[in-house]
């Protein structure tokens, strides 16, 4: 073996230890995928777009009240997506407009942790009452390096008042975020990985409240990967091509949600904020 080959075995087994050595430690995956994300954020020559309100009341006058809360970051503030009744909650909220005049009411901002959700959005959801509660947030979690036990017990601690208050809760996966083609290559492959523990996580305490969650991983998503019109501008967040799809999991997920509650058969319980 040539002394070049040697340099090589020991720079390829050198990279193997480091990467285990990673893999042992989530806080250091962490750190490597928040330095991509500052990276990632402050890359010029893209697009920034600003979060976008999704409240509106939709329907006839003369129907029966869905009052739907939203809360959550930028997956429900739909940075970029034109018009705003492409986004995935509008027209979640439409798809019931044959029967019901629907309240569509969100306190989501874009870049929410979990812990921004639990601490700043839950009582003003929980103050506002409604007859669905639907949470989104995970994602900046997944890319910011939330320890995953962290994760799940703040997921726990801001689910469990939500079922106390709501006739109603669904919640929202997190998907593959590897696909997002404004992350740098090597972040991608920790982003996937990252983002499906955090789905699990929401999986488990799901689970345990009997909450309804959605399909996030799957065949109908890998267009988000060799697709370039899913993503808007900025190659960060989802365009309205993007929404579409996240509409075509929420709309079942509330769906399920509301006939688990007994809406369906009895109509709007008009809970007063």
């Amino acid at each position: 073996m040539t002394d070049r080959q040697q340099d090589r075995r020991r720079y390829a087994v050198h990279m193997a230890n480091t990467l285990w050595s990673l893999a042992k430690r989530p806080l250091a995956i962490g750190g490597v995928l928040t330095a991509q994300m500052v990276q990632t954020i402050q890359r010029p020559g893209l697009e920034s777009f600003t979060d976008q309100d999704p409240s509106g009341v939709f329907g006839d006058s003369d129907k029966p009240t869905l009052r739907m809360i939203i809360i959550g970051d930028s997956t429900v503030t739909a940075p970029g997506v034109e018009p705003l009744d492409a986004c995935w909650s509008r027209r979640t909220a439409l798809s019931f407009t044959d029967r019901y005049r629907v309240d569509l009411v969100s306190f989501a901002v874009g870049g929410s942790k979990i812990a921004d959700v639990r601490d700043h959005q839950i009582h003003r959801a929980i103050v506002a009452g409604g007859d669905i509660a639907i949470v989104c947030v995970g994602g900046n979690d997944a890319l910011r390096g939330t320890p995953i036990s962290r994760f799940e017990t703040a997921y726990d601690d801001m689910l469990r008042p939500l079922v106390a208050a709501f006739p109603a809760v669904a919640v929202c996966g997190v998907g593959d975020l590897g696909t997002i083609p404004r992350l740098p290559a090597m972040a991608r492959g920790v982003a996937r990985v990252r983002a499906r523990a955090v789905d699990h996580a929401i999986g488990r305490v799901a689970a345990r409240h009997d909450v309804p969650k959605s399909r996030a991983w799957g065949p109908e998503f890998e267009t988000f990967e060799t697709d370039a019109d899913v993503w808007a501008g900025d190659l960060f967040h989802a365009s309205a091509v993007g929404h579409a799809m996240y509409a075509d999991a929420a709309i079942p997920l509330v769906e399920g949600a509301l006939r688990r509650s007994g809406f369906a058969q009895s109509g709007s319980c008009e809970s007063s904020p």
